[in-house]
């Protein structure tokens, strides 16, 4: 079938596909459409070939790692570029104030529009404004991180990525790093190759503050994780959960006896179990830093650091600490709120979610410290529960009936190599 000798050879990622029969022409576009696509597991990852990551300071994916430290020295900033890199034509860089309203209103359309969703278009991440402010501008933030790529003609705001600064305790090594978020280029440009640019421009203008080191999350694989954790998710308000297909009747299951399954008391029972308030901030942010020393990947927050994540907000994020009755902070809680976008049904518009961030259980047992925080947030109409299986989580995700998730949540560090890190030992929440 294969025998016009004028026809033009065609050769596609190394297949030639004049040379195939029908059987193996399927068996090449199966491999190539592996290739291509988003690594999701480590067998994916080491078929495919990363061009623009091969390039840049992270391990390769088959690479055995026993050193801790960085792969690239610091360079003297006089030696890094001063101006930005290209974009391609029609597009130019901007520094993306979200002081101004107008502007941070932009972003939240480019973010709600073309940023995370889930792999069958049903819900979209929904970065309400004040959270990308809280999750932008933390103590040391600098303007000149938050980078937008716009078309030139029109003005449109069509990429981003940001920094942030933050320092690490990389097993024994403390490290000061930025965190990289928000990476996001508009669906009908991903052709356009802006991505690897946002990350070289981002990275050259970190460079220029002389920190050469970064920690980022994707849920897909790249040169090399250095640690993967699971989403779990635990159901506050099953029907609507259900009536959106973000979950589903189990076998069996009438949705009275699922609402039954998920019940939960009315009101907290913990004794003293309450909101931060800033009063509370030294004494819990000394009881957190001292329980993150237990794990090989932490976050080191000063304390002004502390007041700005932690203290509570409403929309953004929750604090609960427990008080002895020697007015003593013995425990926290902690989950911020990011909704979804609920992409094609009638009625239901979003689900508001909650995402465990740091909890500390010091003389509560985490399980019973975990299920005051889910009434908590269900009495605020939240309708799920998020939490990985990081640090001590695994110890309470089955026990509050929490289900496992679809993907994981893979942890990146740049121009840094260490040994890899099991969920139970990485102390690091990105939001």
């Amino acid at each position: 079938m294969m025998e016009e000798t004028n026809s033009k050879t065609e050769v596609v990622d190394g297949v030639d596909f004049d040379c195939l029969s029908v059987k193996d022409l399927k068996k090449a576009m199966e491999m190539i459409s592996r290739t291509q696509r988003p690594a999701r597991t480590p067998e994916e990852a080491l078929q495919k070939s990363y061009q623009f990551w091969n390039t840049q300071p992270v391990p390769k994916m088959d690479e055995s790692i026993n050193a801790n430290g960085p792969i690239e020295p610091d360079k003297p900033i006089e030696s890094i570029r001063q101006e930005p890199y290209s974009l391609p034509e029609g597009f130019n860089w901007d520094t993306i104030d979200i002081n101004d309203s107008s502007i941070l209103k932009e972003l939240y359309t480019l973010l709600n529009e073309n940023y995370v969703e889930d792999e069958d278009s049903m819900f979209r991440f929904d970065y309400p404004p004040d959270f990308l402010k809280w999750a932008l501008q933390p103590p040391g933030w600098s303007g000149d991180w938050h980078v937008g790529v716009r078309i030139s003609k029109s003005g449109r705001l069509v990429g981003f990525i940001s920094a942030i600064p933050a320092t690490l305790m990389i097993y024994n090594v403390k490290q000061k790093v930025v965190e990289i978020n928000f990476l996001c280029v508009h669906k009908k440009l991903r052709s356009k190759r802006v991505a690897p640019v946002l990350i070289r421009e981002i990275t050259r203008r970190v460079h220029k503050k002389g920190i050469y080191q970064a920690v980022y999350t994707a849920g897909v694989i790249l040169p090399k994780p250095v640690g993967t954790s699971r989403y779990w998710h635990r159901s506050l308000n099953p029907k609507k959960l259900i009536e959106v297909k973000f979950s589903h009747l189990s076998r069996n299951m009438t949705m009275q006896r699922t609402l039954r399954l998920f019940k939960l008391p009315d009101m907290p029972d913990i004794s003293g179990f309450r909101k931060l308030v800033i009063d509370d901030v030294p004494n819990a942010h000394k009881l957190l830093h001292e329980y993150l020393k237990k794990f090989d990947l932490v976050p080191i927050f000063t304390e002004e650091e502390f007041r700005h994540w932690f203290v509570p907000q409403t929309g953004i994020v929750d604090t609960y600490v427990v008080e002895n009755n020697n007015k003593e902070i013995t425990d926290m809680v902690s989950f911020y709120t990011l909704p979804s976008t609920v992409m094609h049904h009638p009625v239901h518009r979003s689900i508001k979610a909650a995402y465990s961030y740091y909890n500390v259980a010091n003389k509560i047992k985490l399980v019973d410290l975990m299920k005051n925080a889910l009434i908590a947030a269900r009495n605020d109409g939240f309708d799920v529960f998020n939490a990985l299986d990081l640090m001590e989580n695994k110890t309470f995700l089955e026990e509050l009936k929490f289900g496992i998730g679809d993907g994981n949540l893979q942890y990146y560090l740049y121009n840094w190599k260490c040994p890899p890190i099991p969920p139970e030992k990485i102390g690091l929440v990105l939001q």
